[in-house]
């Protein structure tokens, strides 16, 4: 095979299983109620002092 060939037997009986349970469909316009968590490893203290040096290599 040269670069840009395939094998047409690879081509046939290509299914795409779209089969979904009802229970997992999602409507793409509905509200939905959660929670996001973030837990970082630096107090705040820790991540100003970052700040100020990240602002310091840009001048």
């Amino acid at each position: 095979m040269g670069f840009g060939s395939y094998d047409e037997s690879e081509q046939e009986n290509q299914q795409i299983d779209t089969d979904l349970d009802g229970d997992e469909d999602v409507a793409a316009g509905e509200a939905h109620d959660g929670a996001v968590t973030f837990e970082f490893g630096a107090s705040n203290d820790e991540l100003l002092d970052r700040l100020g040096e990240m602002k310091a290599e840009e001048e």
